[in-house]
């Protein structure tokens, strides 16, 4: 029969035995999402990709990369180039990407981030001094896609995949804003100094015309001249008694003295 000391020293046997193994096991014992994997190596040997699920890792000879196969955006540093046309640009960029192959990123590149990167500012320096200035200002997503095209040709190798680079901001130097902003107020005096003499010369055309029908027609001058006339009545509360005899020319100078009367009245009674 063991004796008490027995049975405690094997007692605390199992109890360090299942304190080291437990956490061993655990440990060997991964779960996987559907967004990542697991690339296992084996005594520094490439086994291969595991996941989703379970996957099982031995401790110690096994070591596992966890690559997350979402889209990932890496906020780019301001980049200045020099365009086509020798203006100095600071341009705001973000590249959006993927893995696609974790094997190939793993193997090929140690910091795909990084490298990703570099190459996009790289290309965004090449692709800024191809264009004008006014064309990176009014065709920014198409650039962008350029650049998007030509990154995702250099990281394609890496099993990276460039869903999109956007071009988020575009800095211009001062001088040349102050330089801009006084151009586009020109072009408004411009463009307003046009409408008024189109506006102007309208008129005129329409004076003309109005005068060509009245000299034609000595019936219609003498109907406006009349109206002339009862609004005058009408403003100043008078009465008017025109003779039928009266000729158009007679009732102009009619309106036209009783017009000028009726100021002269005013100017004397404010006076």
């Amino acid at each position: 029969m063991a004796s008490p000391i027995g049975l405690i020293i094997d007692a605390v046997i199992v109890i360090i035995i299942l304190i080291i193994v437990i956490p061993i096991l655990v440990s060997a014992i991964r779960i996987v999402p559907e967004y990542q994997r697991l690339v296992k190596f084996r005594l520094g040997k490439l086994v291969g990709v595991y996941g989703p699920g379970v996957v099982f890792v031995v401790p110690i000879i096994d070591r596992v990369m966890t690559i997350d196969l979402r889209i990932i955006t890496i906020d780019m540093a301001s980049q200045k180039g020099l365009t086509r046309d020798n203006v100095e640009v600071t341009v705001d960029t973000a590249v959006y990407l993927r893995i696609i192959d974790p094997l190939k990123t793993v193997v090929s590149v140690s910091d795909y981030r990084s490298a990703t990167a570099t190459i996009a500012a790289a290309t965004l320096r090449d692709v800024i001094g191809m264009v004008d200035m006014d064309t990176l200002l009014t065709q920014r997503e198409e650039i962008a896609k350029k650049i998007a095209t030509m990154v995702d040709e250099h990281a394609s190798p890496w099993g990276i995949k460039v869903n999109a680079v956007a071009i988020k901001d575009i800095r211009l130097p001062d001088t040349l804003i102050r330089a801009m902003a006084a151009q586009a107020e020109a072009e408004r005096i411009r463009r307003s100094k046009i409408i008024l003499a189109q506006a102007d010369y309208e008129a005129g055309q329409l004076y003309l015309k109005a005068a060509q029908q009245y000299s034609q027609n000595t019936i219609s001058l003498l109907l406006r001249q009349l109206d002339t006339l009862v609004e005058i009545a009408k403003e100043h509360n008078m009465i008017i008694v025109v003779p039928n005899t009266m000729e158009a020319t007679s009732l102009s100078a009619l309106a036209m003295s009783l017009s000028k009367k009726e100021s002269n009245a005013g100017g004397t009674s404010g006076q």
